[in-house]
Parts: C-alpha cells; sequence; structure tokens
C-alpha cells in the first residue's frame, strides 16, 4: 500500500499536473530538436528521441530521458544538450503556457537496452521459454 502525506495525497506517485507538464516539455522539446536548430557538431545528422520527461514536485525541474536513433553516441548527445541547456530551456518554455521555465536535465534512456535485455534472458532460459510455448498453445486450443 502507498504511503500518504498529512495532506493525504500519495508519497512517491507523480501527480497529474506533473504528467501532464511533462508531457507538454517532452513535446516542446521534440519539436524544438526536430526542426534541427541547434548548431552543434555531435547533433549533426543525427535524430534524438525523447521517450519520457519527470518533472519535479514544484515543477520546476525537467529530467529529459533522450535516446539518439539507433543508440550511437549517447554520451556525445547528452554533452551537447547539457551545452545548449539555456537555450533549450529557453525555446521550450517559449512552446509551453506556464508561470515559470522549467530547467532541464538531459539523461541518456536506458530502457530500451533494458528492455532487451530482460527479452533476451526470457528466451535462453529454457524453464521460462518451455512455459511460454506452452502458453501459446493452450490459447491455441482454447480458440478451437
Amino acid at each position: 500500500m502507498a504511503r500518504t502525506a498529512a495532506n493525504g495525497k500519495k508519497i512517491g506517485v507523480a501527480g497529474q499536473r506533473q504528467l501532464r507538464v511533462g508531457e507538454l516539455v517532452r513535446h516542446a522539446l521534440s519539436e524544438v530538436l526536430s526542426r534541427g536548430d541547434l548548431s552543434d557538431p555531435a547533433l549533426d545528422g543525427i535524430i534524438v528521441t525523447v521517450p519520457e520527461v519527470r518533472v519535479s514536485n514544484d515543477l520546476k525541474m525537467a529530467t529529459c530521458y533522450i535516446m539518439p536513433l539507433g543508440g550511437q553516441n549517447g554520451d556525445a548527445v547528452v554533452a551537447a544538450l547539457e551545452l545548449h541547456r539555456k537555450y533549450l530551456r529557453g525555446e521550450v518554455s517559449r512552446r509551453m503556457e506556464i508561470k515559470f521555465a522549467v530547467d532541464l536535465k538531459f539523461v541518456l534512456d536506458t530502457s530500451f537496452a533494458e528492455a532487451a535485455r530482460i527479452d533476451a534472458l526470457l528466451r535462453h532460459d529454457p524453464v521460462v521459454r518451455q512455459d511460454i510455448e506452452s502458453a501459446a498453445h493452450d490459447d491455441d486450443s482454447d480458440e478451437e
């Protein structure tokens, strides 16, 4: 069961406002990056995706998870975005209707690599593979 604060809100769970602001930041940042306004050698010819943005409770800090297409040069892309953080903050704040400009922090997204690692573990374990195949066979027999 989730812990609750004195005001009755759940601790550690993002609120509706945090999620909405995170999505607004993600869309605005994606728009800025897709236009290619940044002139940096590390970003030339690289398509950058923004899978997720997490916003702090006070809505002043946004952690932007970044993944270059193909996954190459991730650290160089994050370093280049950190270098242009002030410009990106200004561009994102112009595209949003929010009281304060959100400070941006860029982190390389590792969720795709983690999902691939777990998938590989599940496929190579003979017991798990047998369970998956038997479940698929049971589903086929239920349809008949």
